[in-house]
């Protein structure tokens, strides 16, 4: 990658992270939330939120949050609280309940002293059964959008409740302890996006180029797909003609041609050679919010598979694209 090029690539990154900022900021302004608290629709009531969880057998989303806060609370609060999938899951599968860890008097005091909450504290989470017990135990220090989601689907695991598929699947785009990448080259990389984007564990692909052949650059979860069993599929489907290892790795490269990957050799195509299958789909650009795993996974089974494209979209999402689940 040229200097020019490196310079290019953080100039677009940096709007496109403006642009998504003033985005949450708007939506927050409009929906009336400060900023630590993100885009979630609050109660404020929390008995009543008893009640409801009595009557609905939903769990009970019990945020402690400082408003006025520091800007790791306001980070929290554009972050993990705006992501619209996250949101979503609130909202729907859970009741949300707001208590101010740093007023002295009324509910939120009261609540404070119930469940021993330090005040003027950064964000907890507690997730309560309709007794207001305790459904997992609190933790400290959850602060990420993967870590928030996966204590969601313990929490529904443990009182029987299905965990939504696309929460799920967040939880598994969102680990990013455990996402490696691998890139493969090929004939076509709107091939390799189509055919590797199907893998079971894959998160992301992405159209380049690397020592002037097409690639693509396949970002997987090795909690649910081994690095050796995408080589072993990339070359079953016949897509691939040279995996790109490590220099240290020793990998069965199953037919494969191999080759070194240095990744300052590597630049990403540009943006209309990205997902070409979903722009044939103009229905989806109502969608401006799809994750990366959803837009990998709807341009790989658009095609050939509707019905299955389709189960990695939220319930939201689908209703605004006017589909219904059956």
């Amino acid at each position: 990658m040229t200097l020019h090029s490196f310079f290019l690539c953080l100039l677009l990154a940096l709007c496109c992270s403006f642009v998504q900022t003033r985005q949450a900021l708007a939506d927050q302004t409009s929906l009336g939330n400060p900023v630590e608290i993100g885009l979630v629709r609050w109660q404020r009531d929390f008995p009543a939120a008893l009640t409801e969880a009595d009557r609905t057998g939903k769990p009970v989303f019990l945020l402690f949050q400082e408003v006025p806060g520091c800007i790791g609370c306001q980070t929290f609060g554009r972050e993990v609280l705006s992501h619209p999938l996250l949101v979503e899951a609130i909202e729907d599968y859970f009741i949300p309940v707001l208590v101010y860890n740093n007023r002295s008097s009324g509910m939120d005091a009261e609540l404070l002293a119930r469940f021993n909450e330090p005040a003027w504290n950064f964000q907890v989470i507690r997730f309560l059964d309709r007794e207001g017990e305790d459904i997992i135990p609190r933790l400290d220090r959850v602060w990420t959008v993967s870590e928030t989601a996966e204590r969601m689907a313990a929490t529904l695991e443990k009182k029987a409740r299905p965990v939504p598929h696309f929460l799920a699947n967040l939880i598994l785009e969102e680990d990013s302890k455990n996402i490696r990448q691998i890139a493969f080259a090929m004939f076509c990389f709107w091939t390799g996006e189509y055919t590797l984007g199907k893998i079971d564990g894959v998160v992301n692909t992405e159209a380049g180029f690397y020592q002037e052949s097409e690639v693509t650059l396949v970002s997987y979860n090795e909690k649910r797909v081994s690095r050796e069993v995408v080589i072993g599929l990339a070359a079953e489907q016949n897509c691939a003609k040279k995996v790109y290892l490590d220099p240290d790795e020793n990998l069965d490269p199953h037919g494969l041609a191999t080759g070194v990957w240095q990744e300052t050799h590597y630049r990403a195509a540009p943006a209309d050679d990205q997902k070409k299958q979903l722009q044939g789909s103009p229905q989806l650009a109502k969608l401006a919010k799809l994750t990366p795993m959803q837009r990998t996974k709807l341009n790989a089974l658009l095609p050939d598979d509707r019905q299955a494209a389709m189960q990695f979209l939220s319930p939201r999402q689908k209703k605004k694209l006017g589909i219904t689940d059956e």
